[in-house]
């Protein structure tokens, strides 16, 4: 397919110029001229001429044949129907003319040849005349810009074809008017034209009219359109003079006609032939361009490869070395003398010589081999990291001569990339494994790389923090301090470290210690963060331990002094009051100074007893009697509008402890639930005995593993807010009204509990009531006896997918990290909003593990009606701070449902959970 500029250098497609139209105005207008002096005398007989007519018709057919070979040669390149079209016309003209010959009468035979009759000459004439207009027509019709619609079949077919169709159609007609000429209506009789004459020159006169009309209509103009139009016009006068205004044969008209025919013949084959004598010149001045370029481009060629870096060879198919240049001879050591004429195996490691064998066959295959890296050999021996890009060398006719090969040392950058590649590894292996966090940041603070430890500390994997800002994660409290570190880095501070607080994905504040720089080649922040949430949890617990401790230690000293304070002044009052027994005044002043003293006393034993330094007389009792004697005196004290429901273990393991100070302890939390419950309200009495293992011990280091006995006081009253939570227990601390309480009830509470070995705990949610356990240690003692290990239940495991709800991360921690330890698969949520969401994602859950108190809109409870009604046989099981009586009692549970207190030991956990899923 030829481009549309390549199109445009043939006369079928070349636009016409002003030139061209002017020359062929003034063609036609010189011609008109002559056709209007020639009319006048059309009829004029002049001398016959006979050979006048050979000469005539040969010349004509051999005008109309070279130019119908032309233009085949350029429906060759454009493939044109329409150029087809026209140039089958010209072959149509040049056989008519033959035939016309043929037949004229006293040419070459006195009636002429091919069976000629009367009217043969006369016939073939206006078939000659008709054909030539009708084909032209169809070829203005059928053109368009750029040559019109294309023929499908080969050029080949085509042209043979159009010349086979006009012969068989010129043979019919010849056919006709010869051997059938009598059927045919008489054109000329007695030397003058008969009526039917004149209709068909007259149709013959108007189709080629038509056709000159339709060439004209038909723009744009190409040079042949309107050199054809110069044609059609001498085509016109042609008819006129040889057919309408002569008067016979050999007259003025006769011979003037035929001299216009000859012409309309030469007009475009002279147009042709010029254009094809322009084309050679042309194509003659190109040629010789072309060769002073090429001899640039080999000089230029030949400059560019002995001036390049890279070695470049040329081979033959054998491996013979034709071509060598200077890079070549510094690479490998060899001159290009030496070179030249050897085998390439002299550059190539034995160990390499079936891969050169191999390279070879592809190029003798016309295979491109490119970036190829492999080892060749220097002169001297020494390897050499090479990379190779080969193609093979093609003769003029496209044969495969050969191979060229541009080697390119990758020795030195190989070694580099080898040990950069290394040192990447490292990197990123330490990048993979690091337990810290990593993240790499742009200038802004937006993420670039994220380590995937960030899935442990913060619960994201490095993909869903990777292009977000680090203001989505950092602590809104901590972000103002994060921005002016990196303000910092980024003025030439190299090294900073920091804390600053992340928020985990389940909605938590992650501590985190930074060392951070900034590079100011690549333009990013680098940081390195290790989690210091539990360290600093318990540095702060140690430090609360050690501050009770302290306060313990001044609390007990002053609780000692002031005792001895205190018995001076008791042992003495006694005194005192007998020497003033007789003055009533006096007397009553003693009085009020021992009541002052008791009070001070009892003061005294408070203080001691938060300092566990009381004096104890630890035996081993029944805490199940205690309690109900506890009870007992409660009752009055507490009031009609609180209800007591003692729920005590029948097989309560007696404990060693202070039965008078165990009592005390009982009475004042009871009265501190009292406090709670203004308005009324519900106090459950509990016991149960209970195993605190490892677990719950690695969450408080306090604590010893073994067997205790838990006494549980909950009330339904309202609750302590979780900023004083930590508090509770400090003497002196209190958040009743002045005058309504001194502070130190839990206070000695705790103090009495560390003192006896046990471990005081206490959970409280606002609004809904308080629950403080006390667990005193087995009358046996902490250890487990030989016989109690056996009686351990079994731990039952499982495969099914659980789903744990837990508003305390480190709790929710510690228990999914249980419940996966018994085979299970677990999703965890921070709240009920975020445990519907999972419900709702994960059709597979088979157990809803919920904390039965949880912030938000939704507690323990209202998430499982919610729950059950998406997913009606979904299994549940409650668990919370609260012991199963207090929760039922206080009617936060319908009874009947499975709840599991805190703690409990991975064996309760288990057995709950294969129960819940029995359910």
């Amino acid at each position: 397919m030829q481009t549309g500029n390549d199109r445009h250098v043939f006369l079928a497609t070349f636009p016409a110029s002003r030139r061209d139209r002017a020359v062929a105005l003034w063609v036609v207008g010189v011609s008109a001229v002559l056709f209007a002096f020639a009319v006048p005398y059309a009829g004029v007989a002049l001398t016959p001429v006979p050979a006048f007519v050979a000469s005539y018709q040969s010349a004509l057919a051999t005008c109309d044949i070279i130019t119908a070979a032309l233009l085949f040669a350029q429906f060759a390149v454009l493939r044109s129907r329409a150029l087809l079209l026209l140039s089958s016309g010209y072959i149509f003209t040049a056989m008519a003319a033959m035939a016309h010959a043929l037949s004229f009468p006293g040419l070459f035979a006195p009636a002429g040849l091919l069976g000629a009759g009367p009217q043969t000459t006369v016939w073939l004439f206006m078939i000659w005349h008709a054909g030539f207009p009708l084909l032209v027509l169809s070829y203005a019709l059928t053109k368009a810009e750029g040559g019109g619609p294309e023929v499908k079949v080969s050029v080949p077919t085509a042209i043979v074809a159009s010349i086979a169709v006009v012969f068989a159609v010129l043979v019919a007609l010849v056919y006709v008017v010869t051997a059938k000429h009598d059927l045919l209506p008489i054109l000329l009789g007695g030397g003058r034209y008969t009526p039917v004459m004149i209709g068909v020159v007259s149709a013959v006169w108007c189709l080629s009219l038509a056709a000159l009309l339709t060439l004209l209509l038909r723009r744009p103009h190409s040079v042949l359109d309107i050199w054809l139009m110069v044609v059609m016009c001498a085509w016109l006068f042609d008819i006129a003079l040889s057919a309408i205004v002569n008067v016979a044969r050999y007259d003025l008209g006769f011979y003037a006609g035929r001299i216009y025919g000859l012409c309309a013949a030469a007009f475009v084959l002279i147009v042709l032939l010029v254009d094809n004598v322009t084309m050679q010149t042309q194509l003659s001045r190109l040629l010789s361009i072309v060769r002073k370029r090429v001899s640039e481009r080999e000089w230029l060629f030949s400059a560019v490869v002995e001036s390049s870096n890279d070695a470049i060879i040329t081979k033959s198919l054998d491996g013979t070395i034709t071509a060598w240049n200077r890079a070549a001879e510094h690479l490998f050591g060899y001159s290009s003398g030496e070179a030249v004429g050897q085998h390439i195996r002299a550059i190539v490691p034995p160990d390499r010589h079936e891969e050169m064998y191999d390279i070879l066959e592809r190029i003798r295959q016309g295979e491109v081999i490119e970036h190829h890296e492999t080892r060749r050999m220097h002169k001297s021996g020494r390897m050499l990291d090479v990379m190779l890009t080969i193609a093979p060398l093609r003769s003029a006719s496209g044969d495969i001569v050969g191979a060229s090969k541009i080697a390119r040392d990758i020795t030195e950058a190989k070694r580099t990339q080898n040990a950069l590649s290394r040192e990447i590894e490292e990197r990123q292996r330490i990048f993979e494994t690091s337990h810290d966090l990593i993240l790499v940041t742009d200038k802004v603070g937006n993420f670039v790389q994220v380590s995937p430890s960030s899935n442990s500390i913060l619960g994201y994997r490095p993909e869903e923090m990777i292009g977000h800002s680090a203001v989505e994660f950092i602590h809104p409290d901590d972000l103002e301090a994060t921005r002016e570190e990196m303000r910092a880095a980024r003025r030439g501070k190299q090294l900073r470290s920091f804390e600053c607080r992340y928020i985990h994905k389940e909605g938590h504040a992650v501590l985190l210690n930074w060392a951070g720089s900034w590079s100011e080649p690549v333009r990013r922040h680098f940081f390195i963060g290790r989690d210091v949430t539990e360290q600093r949890a318990a540095e702060a617990q140690f430090r609360h331990a050690q501050k009770m401790d302290a306060v313990g230690q001044l609390t007990g000293g002053v609780a000692h002094d002031f005792n001895n304070i205190l018995t001076v002044i008791t042992g003495t009052i006694g005194i005192l009051q007998d020497a003033v027994a007789d003055r009533p005044e006096l007397s009553s002043i003693a009085k009020l100074i021992d009541d002052a003293a008791e009070r001070g006393a009892q003061l005294t034993k408070h203080l001691l007893a938060f300092a566990r330094k009381q004096p104890l007389q630890p035996r081993e009792i029944d805490v199940n009697s205690l309690v109900v004697e506890a009870a007992k005196l409660l009752h009055p004290t507490l009031g009609e509008q609180i209800e007591i429901h003692p729920k005590l273990a029948q097989d309560a393991w007696s404990a060693m402890v202070d039965p008078s100070q165990l009592t005390t302890a009982v009475i004042n939390l009871a009265l501190n639930a009292r406090d709670a419950m203004p308005r009324g309200g519900k106090l459950t009495l509990e016991t149960r005995n209970v195993y605190l293992d490892e677990g719950y011990a690695s969450m408080h280091s306090e604590v010893a593993i073994g067997h205790y006995v838990m006494i549980a006081v909950s009330d339904t009253g309202i609750g302590i807010p979780p900023q004083h939570l930590e508090k509770v227990f400090d003497p002196f601390f209190t958040t009743k009204e002045v005058g309504k309480g001194t502070g130190l009830g839990l206070s000695m509470v705790f103090g009495f509990v560390k003192q006896s070995g046990g471990h005081l705990k206490i959970y409280s949610e606002v609004d809904h009531g308080t629950s403080v356990k006390i667990y005193l240690p087995r009358a046996s003692g902490l250890q487990e006896s030989a016989a109690d290990t056996a009686a351990l239940p079994t731990v039952e495991r499982g495969h099914e997918t659980v789903l744990v709800v837990e508003d305390d991360w480190l709790v929710r921690k510690y228990v999914v990290t249980q419940v996966e330890s018994l085979g299970y698969t677990t999703l965890q949520a921070a709240n009920a909003t975020e445990a519907l969401a999972i419900i709702d994602k994960h059709p597979d859950i088979d157990l809803l593990f919920t904390d039965v108190i949880m912030p938000g809109p939704m507690n323990g409870r209202q998430l499982v009606d919610e729950a059950v009604k998406r997913r009606p046989n979904l299994k549940t099981l409650y668990t919370s701070g609260y012991t199963e009586n207090a929760i039922l009692h206080h009617g936060r549970l319908d009874p009947g449902v499975l709840l599991l207190a805190k703690p409990y030991r991975k064996a309760e956990l288990a057995r709950m959970i294969r129960i819940a899923l029995a359910s």
